[in-house]
């Protein structure tokens, strides 16, 4: 999405990040914008000529309790082995900078992390240009450094000021979901609003009747989409955990999933990522027969998100299709 930004805004943004480097010591340089979806992320240099990431986060998201948290759980997981982005302190050993107003943006935060290698997995809406033995090889590594994760924080002692959001029953259906209230969007037609606020209330029943396996809960990153796994040999990555929350474990694996229910190898695709994730961490058939309803649950999650960003290119049209799509994915499952 960085490169439909227009260009006045590309700007801004660059002068922004040049701000936010002067509290790591390293403002005279150009930062490389390469995302720009919940966080504008950019590709920068550390003093050392290191490669690192900066992340300018939305106005207003996260507030610095939850920013701070993530960073710690991050921390934790890296001295747990998981390679995962580490955070770098700034000049004077803050984690998080707060950047004031100015004319262009609100005040927000920001952070520097270390920089991963390796290549995103893929890119939504494209198939995946990567032969089935690869990807069964890729997805079983995938599935056991996720189990890996969820070990990890069942182990660690959050510190007490420790918050990050829930995605439980209310975060996900309650009246006000995490990422939107995806039944009731202006995009929305009348039929599809109709549809999905009958679906909230059946998901509700189904999440309130989940059996005793089903309900494993815990930190989670909740955002293990195809560019959030990067891919170096046969290691994967995790990166961006602006989402990562408390919730079920089956949403992880869900997500992990959900953009790839169409390729040609799914069926390869989930059976070589449960493998990997039960070759770490139990999971057992009757809480994975209930994978399904996650599917559903994160699909419904994107047209909120895209309805409370109207300003991001052809949001309405893909509130409008992801709509259909969960409605659509909801029936295949015989949720509805």
């Amino acid at each position: 999405m960085a490169a439909d930004l227009p260009p006045h805004f590309r700007a801004a943004l660059d002068r922004r990040a040049c701000q936010a480097l002067t509290h790591w010591g390293v403002a005279d340089q150009r930062p490389e914008l390469l995302k720009y979806r919940e966080n504008a992320v950019f590709r920068v240099r550390l003093d050392d000529g290191r490669p690192a990431a900066l992340r300018l986060h939305r106005a207003g998201y996260h507030g610095e309790d939850a920013l701070r948290s993530e960073l710690q759980w991050m921390a934790a997981l890296g001295d747990g082995g998981l390679a995962v982005p580490q955070p770098i302190t700034a000049v004077d050993g803050r984690l998080l900078v707060a950047l004031p107003e100015d004319g262009a943006f609100a005040a927000q935060y920001a952070d520097v992390i270390g920089w991963m290698v390796g290549e995103p997995l893929g890119e939504s809406g494209k198939a995946l240009a990567l032969p089935p033995e690869r990807l069964g090889t890729i997805f079983a590594a995938l599935g056991a450094s996720m189990a890996r994760m969820h070990d990890i924080a069942d182990r660690w002692a959050p510190p007490a000021e420790f918050w990050r959001p829930a995605w439980d029953a209310d975060g996900l259906l309650g009246e006000r979901p995490l990422w939107g209230r995806f039944w009731d969007c202006d995009s929305l037609s009348s039929a599809q609003a109709a549809g999905l606020s009958a679906l909230r209330h059946d998901l509700r029943r189904h999440v309130a009747m989940l059996p005793t396996p089903a309900q494993d809960f815990g930190l989670i990153h909740a955002d293990l989409v195809r560019e959030n796994v990067l891919v170096a040999e046969n290691a994967v990555t995790f990166i961006d955990f602006d989402d990562a929350g408390h919730g079920f474990r089956l949403f992880d694996i869900a997500t992990a999933l959900l953009k790839n229910r169409r390729e040609l190898a799914y069926e390869a695709i989930q059976s070589a990522l449960i493998s990997g994730y039960r070759s770490r961490r139990a999971l057992p058939d009757e809480a994975l027969s209930h994978l399904p309803l996650f599917l559903v649950l994160r699909s419904l999650t994107y047209i909120g998100w895209f309805a409370a960003r109207p300003e991001l290119p052809g949001a309405r049209e893909r509130v409008r299709r992801y709509a259909d799509e969960t409605l659509t994915l909801a029936e295949e499952l015989a949720l509805r």
